[in-house]
């Protein structure tokens, strides 16, 4: 999510922003959506690219996107609706120079100087929290993370009266480290969850509108057959970063969403995989289904701790789909689950390869590939028998695989 469409509908300016939305149908729900556009001061930020391999960078790119922000609200220096201290405070994080601390309390900071400047608390939009957590936990500096993640969220989001709505965007609930410890009203919504299922990509019919738009209707099936396969609560959903790249590429199929997604924690999983893992894997790759418990709660950590556990952090990711499920008295559930499409099956061969790079030639690797592609089954066991028997048991890639 980008400082976009969300953002702007909430962001109280000096222009009427409202021409964004009238013809949207966000507009067409009622006052009782239209009363909060432009009504707010906005704290937006995305952590999608603090994916780096120390403590100190990670660090440094936070700060750096905490004062890109702060810099967007220069205008809460003018006049007196902040107090000298308070200006202190904004310009140690503006000018790049603050420690830790500072940057642990900049958020909750930030929303107290807006709620005085405007006198309406603003709303704070936090995106992909968690990839900086994830990072953290490959790269090994988790603890740090998480703790520095903890400071940070409880400033912007727990008994902050300088808050009119959050919103936070990411993979994992990571409700067991603590970080949104004591946030007693917080709603979650899951991939299991209805209320707002189909908001989470593209519905059939809105792809099927899209298609025809473009006149290119004829596609539906190969589009289905790509990047559909998501279950969201009840809705089916398909990926619609990738459907729009697909329509964007003259409607040329591709696996558009293994450039964008950090797919280094399936190679992580396929390395540590016991021998009962590596048989469903095995399953998985050949399009059929397998039972297991999902723990919506699942966290980093516990993928070493506990293999089984891969499951939960794969569905959660979209790097499975649920086909079944039966609900648990815990709130978790018995999930039958598959790879949901061709683009994600590609990622896991992706990966696959990758894990392989040290083992085998150039050439080996790219006969595998073309093995995997041409669904040549025999070809495929005779170049992967020696090379996988120490790593992973590999894939029948047959032609019901979707």
């Amino acid at each position: 999510m980008e400082y976009g469409y969300a953002s702007r509908f909430f962001e109280k300016t000096d222009k009427d922003t409202s021409v964004y939305f009238r013809d949207k149908k966000i507009w067409g729900c009622g006052k009782d959506y239209r009363k909060h556009q432009g009504k707010y001061p906005v704290i937006f930020l995305t952590f999608k690219d603090v994916k780096y391999d120390t403590w100190e960078l990670a660090l440094n790119s936070i700060a750096q996107l905490l004062r890109n922000e702060y810099l967007r609200h220069l205008e809460i220096l003018d006049g007196s609706a902040i107090n000298k201290y308070e200006k202190q405070d904004f310009e140690k994080i503006a000018s790049g120079s603050p420690n830790e601390v500072d940057l642990a309390f900049s958020l909750g900071k930030l929303s107290q100087m807006l709620d005085s400047y405007y006198g309406i608390a603003p709303v704070i939009i936090i995106d992909e929290y968690d990839t900086p957590i994830q990072n953290g936990f490959m790269k090994g500096y988790y603890n740090q993370i998480v703790s520095f993640m903890c400071n940070l969220f409880s400033g912007a989001y727990k008994d902050n009266r300088h808050l009119s709505y959050g919103f936070l965007t990411g993979i994992l609930r990571v409700a067991k480290e603590g970080i949104f410890s004591g946030l007693n009203n917080l709603s979650v919504d899951s991939v299991l969850d209805v209320r707002y299922s189909r908001y989470f990509g593209f519905t059939q019919d809105e792809v099927s509108v899209m298609l025809q738009y473009y006149g290119v209707e004829m596609k539906l099936s190969e589009v289905c057959e790509w990047y559909d396969g998501y279950l969201f609560g009840e809705t089916e959903i398909f990926n619609p970063w990738s459907v729009i790249n697909y329509i964007n590429e003259h409607c040329s199929p591709q696996a558009f969403w293994q450039s964008t997604g950090n797919n280094s924690i399936i190679g992580e999983i396929i390395k540590g995989a016991t021998s009962e893992i590596q048989e469903n894997l095995q399953l998985l790759m050949q399009g059929k289904t397998i039972s297991t418990y999902v723990d919506i709660a699942v966290i980093y950590p516990e993928i070493k701790r506990n293999p089984y556990t891969i499951y939960s952090f794969l569905l959660m990711a979209g790097y499975l789909k649920i086909v079944d499920r039966q609900a648990l008295h815990d709130g978790n559930n018995i999930c039958t689950i598959a790879i949901p499409n061709k683009e994600i099956f590609y990622v896991y061969e992706k990966e696959i390869l990758s894990c392989l790079a040290d083992s085998i030639s150039p050439s080996t690797a790219i006969a595998i590939q073309q093995a995997i592609i041409m669904q040549d089954v025999p070809n495929l066991q005779k170049h992967l028998q020696d090379f996988l028997r120490q790593t992973i048991s590999i894939y029948d890639a047959s032609s019901e695989s979707f």
